[in-house]
């Protein structure tokens, strides 16, 4: 993906206050419920958007999330800075954020092909493939050693494990084209899948399984072609062990795919889907925390919806976190999610549960 310039934004703010719980509430749910009740719509819809920059350009998304709320930041691009350089840029968007309430700090540190923080003291992390093939005790060690390097330069949150595994006879240009994959081999994915997911919470840094229910079975990727299709997995798909194995260790987020499963909601993108993120991943998998988007800025997939409809579109179907890697589109989409939460009561309900889960993990990985 290509950089994007920052915007130059206004000074004022939205950001919202950071309300002093009650005494009745104390756990992290409690607190993120009275925080997320002080604010408003608009304060809610900043809250479950996120958006991106290279380490060059975090400084200046300050503004971006001042003006908008945000919920987080995405660090994005390659770089080989330092710990010391990363975590210095991440401080200046951090200073964006209200007071007792950090923003979500993201990267793609998977490794391989895919690993943003190239700097020497951030490792060489090998490909998928590769450490698929070293035990579960080796994986967690090295994902910790890496977790300790991320949280050192601040950043939180890393967009990995890639939890996909493979169709065999095909071309899938996403995944196995890239060597992003643990196995073809499910039961496999899922020990190597859930032992990166403790390491990396051992290193201090949460995790993100994607991209769910997998991409490891389609010809064309989201974030270059336009309607890609799944037609293999279902509901009950092999493949979903190692989703369910990174949510079983532990791993804080789901992020969704932007394919369309024909074989568990042929009407809709996945990212869209009350089916795949409500039915299979909230009940069926049990997982109750962050679910989020991959990209939805730069991504081919979705071009046929505006900004706005993303985000509305997103949540609606019970999403939280909405990643869009383009700042100029936190406005439209902030002003669609806050017309859609004042005209609709069903759906205000849905940002504030949603906003409350981000807040929450905001909370979590702030300890």
């Amino acid at each position: 993906m290509t950089a994007t310039p920052a915007p130059t934004v206004p000074t004022a703010t939205v950001a919202p206050p950071v309300a002093t719980p009650s005494p009745s509430a104390t756990t992290i749910a409690g607190r993120a419920a009275a925080i997320v009740g002080g604010m408003t719509a608009r304060q809610q819809a900043g809250t479950v958007l996120m958006t991106a920059g290279t380490v060059d350009e975090l400084p200046g998304l300050a503004g971006v999330v001042r003006r908008y709320a945000l919920g987080g930041v995405m660090v994005r691009g390659r770089s080989t800075a330092s710990v010391a350089t990363v975590g210095s840029a991440v401080s200046a968007a951090q200073a964006a954020a209200p007071a007792g309430l950090p923003l979500l700090v993201a990267t793609d540190q998977e490794g391989g092909e895919v690993q943003v923080l190239q700097g020497a003291d951030f490792g060489a992390i090998p490909s998928a493939v590769t450490q698929g093939t070293w035990g579960a005790g080796r994986l967690t060690a090295s994902a910790a050693t890496w977790g300790s390097a991320l949280r050192r330069a601040g950043v939180d949150l890393d967009l990995a494990p890639v939890a996909d595994t493979p169709c065999p006879g095909i071309t899938n240009p996403p995944v196995a084209a890239l060597d992003r994959q643990y196995s073809d081999d499910p039961a496999a994915a899922a020990t190597s899948v859930a032992a990166a997911v403790r390491g990396f919470a051992q290193g201090g840094v949460a995790t993100t399984v994607k991209h769910f229910p997998g991409l490891g079975c389609v010809t064309a990727n989201t974030d270059t072609t336009a309607q890609v299709v799944d037609d293999t997995i279902t509901e009950t798909s092999p493949r979903l062990r190692s989703f369910e194995a990174g949510i079983a260790a532990g791993a804080a987020a789901v992020m969704i795919s932007s394919a369309t499963y024909t074989k568990i909601d042929p009407g809709r993108p996945a990212v869209f889907s009350p089916v795949v993120i409500g039915d299979l991943l909230r009940t069926r998998l049990g997982f109750s925390g962050v679910v989020m988007t991959d990209d939805v800025g730069a991504a081919v997939a979705l071009k046929a919806w505006s900004p706005g409809e993303r985000a509305v579109r997103f949540v609606d179907a019970g999403g939280d976190l909405v990643l869009d890697i383009v700042p100029e589109d936190m406005g439209p989409m902030s002003d669609a999610l806050t017309a859609k939460a004042t005209a609709d009561p069903g759906f205000a309900t849905k940002l504030r549960a949603a906003a409350q889960s981000v807040v929450a993990a905001r909370l979590r990985l702030a300890q």
